[in-house]
């Protein structure tokens, strides 16, 4: 009776001591955890787990297989170490205010038999510095070309740089890429060259740092540029439209970088110019009609000259309205307006008649058959022949 008895005991240490139920065991108590990356200066969670602890808790240590926490217990004094969450399937610490050496292994492991283990590999990216751009020393002078250099460091991994010119982008040179001191950062930099034109002037050239820690951030420099430019002028005339006897002036506008400092002004046939000033404006108090012809202004820089025409021609005085033919205006307005009231009422009128016509008719029309015929009414009242009856009949 006892054999039998104890051979569902056998079966079962059988079944636990074979290899297969030691390695569903191990997965079981194994550990797991996950690669971090954090920013500089951030905040990184360090999560590991396991679904069978077998009475044991669970210890992370940092790369220099230091202890941090076992299970609860704060092993390592690091005010930027903190527990997050500790239960016997779970041990979760943060590590707040990252540097870059604070990058490496961390492992997380369970003193089971046999002892098992779980790597989080953590990296900390270094964040580039503002980039600085050098080169620009004084104004540029049109058609110049001009070389400008961008640096950044602090970068890892090592960041890449691009230029625009306001919104146009600028081909710069490959950033090159250059470790620093401490080995774990790298500058970079780049440069572009190219040649203004005066519609640079006052541009920037912006030069930016592209990063994964800056998560779509703008990190960027931008310099100002100034181009020096020959002027440019036109004329313009004020009133528009000048007629004889008011009085003009012809503004020259000039233009360029610097602006005009003097102007001249001439008239084609005039000998000797008309006027040499830093006023832009040549004045005509009484206009005539000798002051018509083609008028030049000469706008002068430093960086040269430019010469606009403009041609004046002088009408006639405008006509000016005497006050009778007002008075003869204001008249045949009111008899104007008085006659569109008649031909409105007139209009009224004949619609009037043309929709009351036809009633009319078609009561004479009834009214004919019973009227007694007028000549024999006539006839009778000369006559005499009829008597008192019959008169009464023929008025009734």
């Amino acid at each position: 009776m006892g054999g039998p008895s104890a051979l569902p005991l056998l079966l079962l240490l059988a079944c636990c001591g074979a290899p297969g139920g030691a390695n569903l065991s191990q997965d079981d108590s194994q550990p797991w955890t996950s690669d971090e990356t954090v920013v500089a200066g951030g905040t990184v969670v360090l999560k590991c787990q396991v679904k069978d602890h077998e009475d044991s808790s669970l210890q992370w240590s940092n790369p220099a297989q230091q202890t941090l926490y076992f299970g609860e217990k704060r092993a390592l004094r690091d005010n930027r170490i903190q527990l997050v969450r500790s239960t016997p399937h779970e041990l979760s610490i943060s590590i707040s205010n990252v540097a870059l050496a604070d990058e490496g292994e961390y492992t997380c492991s369970i003193f089971t038999m046999p002892v098992r283990t779980a790597k989080s590999l953590v990296t900390v990216l270094g964040i580039p510095q503002k980039p600085i751009i050098t080169g620009y020393k004084s104004s540029l002078r049109e058609k110049e070309t001009t070389t400008l250099n961008c640096q950044s460091s602090g970068s890892k991994p090592a960041a890449q740089l691009t230029w625009r010119k306001g919104d146009q982008e600028l081909h710069g040179e490959p950033t090159r890429v250059q470790e620093d001191p401490n080995g774990k950062t790298f500058t970079v930099s780049s440069a572009v060259t190219f040649q203004v034109s005066r519609e640079d002037d006052g541009a920037d050239i912006v030069c930016s740092v592209n990063h994964e820690s800056l998560k779509g951030a703008d990190r960027s420099t931008s310099q100002r540029i100034e181009v020096l430019y020959t002027p440019t002028a036109k004329i313009r005339p004020d009133p528009p439209h000048p007629r004889e006897g008011q009085k003009l002036l012809l503004h020259c506008e000039g233009r360029g970088n610097p602006v005009p400092q003097q102007y001249l002004w001439e008239k084609e046939g005039s000998v000797p110019p008309l006027k040499m000033t830093q006023e832009s404006a040549l004045i005509f108090p009484f206009l005539n009609k000798s002051d018509s012809g083609t008028y030049g202004c000469t706008a002068t820089s430093n960086m040269g000259s430019y010469k606009a025409y403009y041609t004046l021609n002088v009408n006639d005085p405008s006509p000016v309205p005497s006050s009778s033919s007002t008075y003869h205006a204001v008249i045949g307005g009111i008899v104007a307006f008085i006659v569109f009231l008649l031909l409105i009422l007139l209009i009224f009128l004949g619609h009037y008649l043309i929709r009351h016509k036809g009633t009319y008719l078609t009561h004479e029309a009834k009214g004919s058959d019973d009227a007694p015929d007028a000549d024999t009414a006539i006839i009778n009242a000369e006559g005499g022949q009829s008597g008192g009856d019959d008169k009464k009949e023929y008025f009734i």
